[in-house]
């Protein structure tokens, strides 16, 4: 079991920035692909950014390429999305994601955290 747990989220100005964190713990968090997924009202749960196990590979949704960026740091069991320019469209709740390949579906993953909500405002 991983366990999964997000913060960082908040209400913002268009055009400001968050940096959103998800903190792992349980099984080697360096065996694992970590993802990014949103949800906003009324909506499907949607990819935002993927990275490898080792950090070597990033993969995101076109609408947040150049202002979205997906790290982690291995040894803090931690991986990281700086969210820059956000935009109202932006709005929903966030949630990280572990899976054993990294990859832009949902159904790669298995262990999901709670979620953060993450609202920009016009």
């Amino acid at each position: 079991q991983v366990q999964l747990v997000e913060s960082g989220g908040g209400l913002v100005q268009a055009g400001g920035s968050l940096r959103l964190s998800c903190a792992a713990s349980g099984r080697t968090f360096s065996n694992y692909a970590m993802g990014w997924f949103r949800q906003a009202p009324g909506k499907a749960r949607e990819f935002v950014a993927a990275i490898s196990w080792s950090g070597g590979s990033t993969y995101y949704e076109d609408s947040v390429k150049g202002r979205f960026a997906i790290s982690r740091d291995n040894a803090k069991n931690t991986v990281y999305l700086q969210m820059n320019s956000l935009k109202p469209e932006d709005t929903a709740v966030y949630s990280c994601a572990a899976g054993r390949i990294v990859a832009t579906t949902s159904l790669a993953y298995d262990y999901w955290g709670q979620g953060t909500q993450v609202t920009v405002s016009s």
